[in-house]
């Protein structure tokens, strides 16, 4: 692999032994399909391609085997990976691209333990990760941030350092976070009306009942944002905030690429019904983040200006990344910081914001 000044990235796969009858890149960056087949020179593979309009790159090779089979490895050429749902890839950090400083802190660390909530409706219990500022007392009655797939943003996004050095750093308040695991995800997360139900009457009040707690806010990405953004509208009063990333909010024209899912239909039917209707009884401040080319980006813009029009406080914040964990940890500073702190400013502040 290697970076260049001029707009394109080169990619290269050694095989001296020839084991190889072809390679092919595998990506998220919306490079055309034609234009990923490597070239034999040599002793190796080659390719090369247009910069995609991002400011860093995941990304593997798909092996192509003499016996007709095939594998993906990460590119032996580059040592720097990332973790993800599906596994290791490669990472391209293309000039521009600046690591969160927080990455490099060393905060005290929050007190962290597990538990599992049951809630009737729901067919298995949901395990957690609870999660405490330093210096918290069991008794103190805090912010509490609930997190869909919780454990994979911790373990993938950093979630709990992120939380350790704001705090820290006096930017958040001492607070607690429940970091909830996926139980049937695509089920559960994709508009479920039992799942809403049983996160908003029986999970996060058992939480509540474990944490005490001042305010609580939602996050999700993916299914897990969509997921948030239903609870919230069929249960007003469940969350004060919510941030939600690279949400899910599948529109019938809009993504027709996504209608072999399973649960396409339920969710655009939500979908729909959030973009119909009228002021909501009950808006709270919204952050959607989203990649600058991800496909769910105008299906984000939508329910942004949508939500706003009902009188959500939305912000929509896109960045130069695609639909990864790396691309949503790299908002959390400053969005998610600052949607925490006008939620904990109540209503009046944010009204005077806007109007100054």
């Amino acid at each position: 692999m290697k970076a260049t000044d001029r707009p394109t990235l080169t990619f290269r796969m050694p095989d001296p032994e020839r084991r190889l009858r072809g390679v092919r890149l595998q990506q998220d960056v919306r490079l055309p399909g034609d234009l990923l087949g490597f070239v034999q020179d040599g002793h190796d593979w080659v390719l090369t391609v247009p910069r995609p309009d991002v400011d860093r790159m995941e990304y593997s090779f798909e092996l192509q085997l003499h016996d007709g089979g095939s594998e993906w490895v990460c590119d032996p050429g580059n040592p720097l990976r990332v973790g993800g749902a599906f596994g290791d890839k490669s990472v391209l950090e293309l000039p521009g691209y600046t690591a969160p400083a927080w990455l490099q802190a060393d905060p005290p660390k929050g007190e962290r333990s597990e538990t599992s909530l049951a809630s009737r409706g729901l067919d298995a219990d949901v395990p957690a990760l609870l999660w405490s500022a330093y210096g918290t007392e069991v008794d103190e009655p805090l912010p509490l941030l609930v997190v869909h797939d919780g454990p994979e943003y911790d373990a993938l996004a950093g979630l709990t350092l992120f939380l350790d050095a704001m705090v820290a750093a006096g930017r958040l308040p001492q607070m607690r976070a429940a970091l909830l695991a996926p139980v049937d995800r695509n089920e559960s997360y994709a508009a479920s009306t039992a799942y809403s139900r049983a996160l908003a009457l029986g999970l996060v009040p058992a939480l509540h009942k474990q944490l005490p707690t001042t305010v609580t806010v939602g996050m999700g990405a993916s299914l897990g944002g969509l997921a948030m953004l239903h609870c919230q509208r069929a249960h007003p009063g469940t969350f004060a905030g919510l941030y939600l990333q690279s949400s899910s909010f599948f529109h019938r024209v809009l993504d027709e690429q996504e209608s072999g899912f399973e649960r396409f239909r339920r969710i655009t039917t939500f979908v729909e019904s959030v973009l119909r209707s009228g002021p909501a009884l009950e808006p709270v401040p919204i952050v959607l983040t989203c990649g600058l080319i991800e496909e769910n980006v105008e299906n984000n813009r939508l329910m942004t200006r949508s939500l706003a029009a009902q009188g959500y406080d939305t912000r929509l914040v896109e960045n130069r990344d695609v639909h990864t964990y790396t691309g949503w940890r790299d908002t959390f500073d400053p969005h998610l910081v600052d949607l925490v702190r006008r939620v904990l400013d109540g209503p009046s502040a944010r009204e005077a914001d806007s109007a100054s």
